[in-house]
């Protein structure tokens, strides 16, 4: 089987294909794509939770730490589709918090401390905002 090198243009598209499938779309549900990174933790902790959560996807990175799913686990807390008032996370992507109509700022930020406090309780890993939040 001959595989040919992709075109910059295959590329593009297949990553549009698979935002739009995954991601709302800004222009009808309020977001900020994804909002929590990929925490990267030592070798050790990695370790006890690859035995704890064998499922849980992990990267080793050229440092020695080793990347985690932060998607992953905000959806083993069961966080995933979670609404309060018109804040929630999106029920296609663990990562995106949504304002489903008039949440304040604060009731987003309230909601994205309430799923990195779950996965911090279930897992030891602080997740950490990708957005820039300012106060």
């Amino acid at each position: 089987m001959r595989v040919e090198q992709p075109r910059a243009v295959h590329v593009a598209e297949a990553v549009l294909r698979l935002r739009t499938r995954k991601l709302p779309d800004p222009a009808l549900i309020g977001n900020a794509g994804s909002f929590f990174k990929n925490p990267q933790v030592d070798a050790a902790l990695a370790a006890t939770l690859r035995m704890r959560h064998p499922g849980l996807p992990q990267w080793p990175q050229a440092d020695g730490s080793i990347k985690l799913s932060a998607a992953w686990m905000v959806e083993a807390t069961g966080c995933k589709g979670l609404r309060e008032g018109d804040a929630g996370i999106s029920e296609r992507h663990a990562l995106v918090l949504v304002n489903h109509g008039a949440a304040s700022g604060a009731q987003l930020w309230a909601l994205a401390v309430r799923v990195r406090d779950a996965v911090h309780m279930r897992f030891g890993v602080l997740l950490e905002a990708e957005p820039r939040v300012l106060p």
